[in-house]
């Protein structure tokens, strides 16, 4: 990963960190982002001496957030957590976003719906004028054969993902299956996200709209944008 993109989400994660309180309950994402997030929140918790308690999205987050000692919890104990703080694969100036890269979209987004407050945190490659990248959408195996047909109707070109470390499709935590699904630019992605959630046998999308609160993007120089979407 290039430099400045390093530098850039250390920007953003730096805003995101002036959030945490002592005795926080907060939920986490997954991926890259996160898992350098969760580097910074150790070094706050450590020297700020403050108790913070996590809700991982993902295995992936699980086994990040137990090897670098943040206490670890579960939303059945928790189901209200103060902040949910994630990152995101694209969003517009407008806050229209998409998430779901590394397959933990369905936990993603109850943690979002869940928190008190949401917040997203990216570099400045992920921000763009219209969303254009394949939406994610977690499908009930059983199911795989209607609702591809389903969302060739809606104008999507859906491909089922699978693993590089492994034979045949990703699993997700819940054990369904990942169809990537692309719509060209997207006009109405609240429209787009109602719709492929009504299909019978999904599970859930990767349109993440009206649950996020505020998304941080930071650039190499030090500066932030926030943007702040419609709820």
């Amino acid at each position: 990963m290039r430099p400045e993109v390093i530098q850039a989400r250390s920007s953003a994660i730096n805003v995101a960190l002036d959030r945490i309180r002592d005795g926080m309950v907060i939920g986490l994402g997954s991926g890259s982002t996160v898992a350098q997030f969760m580097d910074e929140l150790r070094r706050f918790i450590h020297s700020s001496r403050v108790c913070v308690k996590v809700i991982p999205s993902s295995y992936q987050s699980y086994l990040l957030a137990l090897e670098k000692g943040l206490e670890v919890t579960t939303l059945e104990k928790y189901p209200r957590p103060e902040l949910m703080i994630d990152s995101l694969d694209q969003t517009t100036r407008s806050g229209e976003v998409v998430k779901g890269g590394g397959g933990a979209l369905t936990r993603e987004k109850i943690l979002c719906h869940a928190a008190g407050e949401t917040v997203l945190i990216c570099d400045y490659t992920k921000v763009v004028e219209r969303l254009d990248i394949p939406i994610p959408v977690e499908v009930i195996p059983f199911a795989l054969g209607y609702v591809a047909e389903e969302l060739r109707k809606l104008g999507g070109k859906p491909n089922l993902r699978e693993g590089g470390g492994k034979v045949g499709p990703v699993i997700s935590d819940n054990g369904n299956i990942i169809l990537d699904v692309y719509f060209g630019e997207i006009e109405n992605p609240d429209e787009l996200e109602y719709r492929i959630n009504m299909i019978p046998g999904i599970v859930e999308n990767g349109i993440f709209s009206r649950c996020v609160n505020e998304i941080i993007v930071g650039y190499p120089d030090g500066r932030i944008e926030r943007i702040t979407p419609k709820t």
